[in-house]
């Protein structure tokens, strides 16, 4: 058993609370199985942790020590624990890959196939008049050298001024533009972190944040997201017990789940993080997508006193994911080693697209007001869609974001986008989020496309299409 395994541990009182297993359960020991099971599949509780010895969980669930052994005896059968003598017993998956499903991200333009892989809103209808303006000014800028690793200087003082109208002192100093928040993620992971570091992360959460820590080589940490979204508690027993020293997390309508974090929780979290000596990067991509005006937090940095939050924007999901601008904000001197670094990977980002972001600040609220009205228009038709034709599907309708993040009846996901995919509709099953094959019970569904796709991509997964399914034979049935 390698120090992972040993260092990382859930304890009692923690399993107790996730497991919520009903007193009059019968047989108790089978339903407590069944939930630590589910558990694990979900990814609330991430596999090769510590689980509390038999006895310390009978105490906290107040059974008997032969119904935990029992219990702990049938997921070793099953494959969901491990357990090694003196060395106690840890989560586990019986076959990863099973779980699986192949990359869905990269498809073709013209497969015909409704999009709802991809929680993309369409362009601002603002896009068009700030590109003409900026075209009004760009001749200005040809006369320079054009390149500026940190970005043009008007686009970084209009970051800054979004961040102080929310409440945070920020000076354009602090300020580097990127090419989207992934490429922002990469430059920090590929400064910040190196080969078998231990990067916490949120489980589920944004795949290419995933993908960025496992080309660094780093240790993968994940922290399960219960149903309430209050997960902080177990994000701090993570930094201390892993002694990660970096944390990616997405406090402002999480994606997938569309959980915002409470502004003591953020509080919490980044006085943990001071007593850990961590950095914590705070993808803020969806914080203007809000679903109703004044609904939100402070920024996770407002807490912060000693530049260990580093937050990390983005103008895809507000304007235009095709605009490919995003910010850093961060200590002047960790930009300016940034700076250095992307001085080998693209030397510094298109100046024309820059100033188009920097007219769209300009009608920040406009575009805010423009994305609550169509994307509440689209929600609303989502959830009024599943109700009526996938009642056994259940979620949690989120206060901004762009996605529904949805329970199945049983851990099928994979399946599920199989069979869509044969209906014409694209998904993006739960495993896409998550570490080591698990959310295998969840599907992403984004609110991002207009009513009327949205309406029939659900008609087709629920219904089916001529010729290949009975007319109303829902999917779950069919698989």
């Amino acid at each position: 058993m390698d120090r992972y395994v040993a260092n990382r541990y859930v304890t009692e009182t923690q399993l107790a609370r996730l497991v919520r297993v009903p007193a009059d359960a019968r047989p108790y020991y089978r339903a407590l199985a069944e939930a630590v099971r589910n558990l694990i599949l979900d990814g609330r509780l991430p596999v090769r942790v510590r689980v509390p010895p038999e006895r310390r969980l009978a105490d906290a669930l107040g059974v008997s020590r032969t119904t935990v052994t029992t219990a702990y005896d049938r997921l070793r059968e099953q494959g969901y624990l491990e357990s090694r003598q003196g060395a106690g017993s840890w989560t586990a998956l019986p076959d990863a890959g099973s779980l699986g499903t192949d990359n869905l991200w990269i498809a073709p333009d013209d497969d015909g196939l409704l999009p709802l892989h991809v929680a993309a809103p369409p362009a601002t209808a603002l896009l068009g008049d700030a590109v003409a303006e900026a075209g009004r000014t760009y001749h200005r800028y040809a006369l320079g050298m054009g390149y500026d690793p940190l970005g043009v200087a008007a686009l970084r003082e209009a970051v800054a001024r979004r961040y102080r109208e929310r409440g945070l002192p920020t000076r354009p100093d602090q300020i580097m533009i990127t090419a989207g928040a992934q490429h922002a993620t990469h430059l920090l992971l590929t400064m910040l972190a190196g080969p078998g570091d231990p990067v916490l992360l949120e489980s589920p959460t944004y795949p290419h944040a995933i993908e960025a820590v496992r080309l660094r080589g780093a240790r993968l940490v994940p922290v399960g997201i219960p149903e309430d979204g209050r997960h902080v508690d177990l994000m701090i027993s993570a930094m201390r017990q892993s002694a990660a020293r970096l944390g990616y997390l997405i406090p402002d309508f999480q994606n997938p789940t569309g959980h915002l974090m409470s502004g003591e929780d953020r509080a919490a979290l980044v006085a943990a993080a001071r007593r850990q000596g961590a950095t914590l990067l705070t993808d803020e991509s969806w914080v203007e997508l809000a679903l109703e005006e004044g609904e939100g937090a402070p920024p996770l940095a407002a807490f912060d006193t000693d530049d260990r939050v580093i937050s990390i924007g983005s103008g895809s999901k507000l304007w235009w994911g095709g605009l490919r601008v995003g910010w850093i904000r961060a200590a002047p001197g960790l930009l300016r080693r940034l700076a250095v670094l992307r001085s080998v990977v693209d030397i510094a980002g298109p100046v024309f697209e820059q100033l188009v972001a920097a007219q769209l600040f300009d009608r920040i609220e406009d575009a805010r007001g423009e994305r609550r009205r169509t994307l509440g228009a689209s929600l609303s038709a989502l959830v009024a869609a599943l109700n009526a034709e996938l009642p056994a599907w259940t979620f949690t309708v989120p206060r901004g974001g762009g996605s529904l993040w949805i329970r199945l009846g049983a851990p099928v996901a994979g399946a599920v986008a199989d069979a869509a995919a044969s209906r014409g509709v694209r998904l993006a099953p739960g495993p896409w989020f998550g570490v080591d094959g698990t959310l295998e019970r969840y599907l992403r569904l984004p609110f991002t496309q207009p009513p009327d796709v949205l309406r029939e991509a659900v008609r087709r997964i629920a219904t089916g299409q001529p010729g290949a399914f009975h007319p109303r034979e829902p999917l779950i049935h069919a698989l």
